[in-house]
């Protein structure tokens, strides 16, 4: 199919661009870039992943995936004092929260936040080190932080998010409370509970808020996933051999996975990665 019988038979069917994302395992962000016409050339086995999907009628018979990516509570949040539904809770919710509960607030939802996984906190320990590492040898204003650190994205009172690793260098956002307004480099680390969240909700917040870069670690298919808003050839997608460039820094700084995956290569032999 050319793009633009992709177009007709996607309004045909009625599917949206995240559906077709998911049922493809296409990012959001490219599925959005081709039938915008952003992208004039897309690559061969992107359009086939696609065509897959726009070949499969019978898709249309399951669950929109815009149905899965919120959490869907018809009772009050816990410890929340005025019972509201989702997508009418503020930072006032947010703060009424019990200490020993994570949660993100996003467009006035509320989602809970599994425990992280070892292998998680272990990958967010050694991507974190060599950001550090490299801004301190330069001697850069930009400081990396790590979850749990509220980032008020939107400055307003409707979204506060919990990204896995930040670089910020307009240091005049970093405020006792939270990072007030948008990090310069995102990194969240997938897991079972929190990947089309990261996927699609997250990935359209962060690139409309002004993040200049976001990155999704993808422990069980052993890839990175990188968003570098700031060029017109993203998403660019790496495996866990690679040394990938950090694009706010214009590449002169690299994370090595192989290094970091030989470190955790222990917990794969130990089939503890989901």
């Amino acid at each position: 199919m050319t793009v633009e019988e992709m177009r007709k038979r996607k309004k045909e069917l009625g599917y949206t661009n995240e559906m077709i994302s998911e049922w493809s395992f296409v990012p959001l962000g490219t599925v959005q870039k081709i039938f915008s016409g952003a992208t004039e050339s897309p690559r061969y086995e992107t359009m086939r992943a696609l065509e897959r999907v726009l070949d499969a009628p019978w898709l249309a018979e399951k669950k929109p995936a815009s149905d899965s990516l919120m959490l869907r509570e018809s009772a009050p949040a816990f410890g929340v004092t005025q019972q509201k539904v989702q997508g009418e809770y503020t930072l006032k919710d947010y703060y009424e929260l019990p200490e020993e509960r994570r949660v993100e607030l996003i467009d006035g939802v509320l989602y809970d936040m599994a425990a992280p996984s070892s292998v998680h906190q272990i990958l967010i320990s050694e991507i974190w080190s060599v950001l550090r590492e490299y801004i301190r040898k330069k001697g850069g204003k930009c400081m990396a932080m790590v979850s749990p650190l509220d980032v008020q994205l939107d400055r307003d009172d409707r979204t506060m998010v919990q990204p896995d690793v930040v670089v910020v260098c307009d240091r005049s956002k970093i405020i006792l409370r939270c990072i007030y307004g948008a990090p310069d480099l995102v990194v969240e680390i997938l897991s079972k509970s929190t990947r089309k969240k990261d996927m699609f909700v997250k990935l359209n917040k962060y690139m409309n808020a002004g993040v200049r870069e976001y990155w999704l670690v993808d422990p069980k298919q052993k890839r990175v996933i990188v968003y570098h808003f700031e060029t017109d050839d993203y998403p660019a997608i790496y495996g866990f051999g690679s040394k990938i460039p950090v694009g706010i820094f214009d590449g002169d700084c690299e994370v090595d996975f192989q290094q970091i995956y030989e470190y955790v290569e222990f917990m794969y032999e130990k089939g503890e990665v989901e």
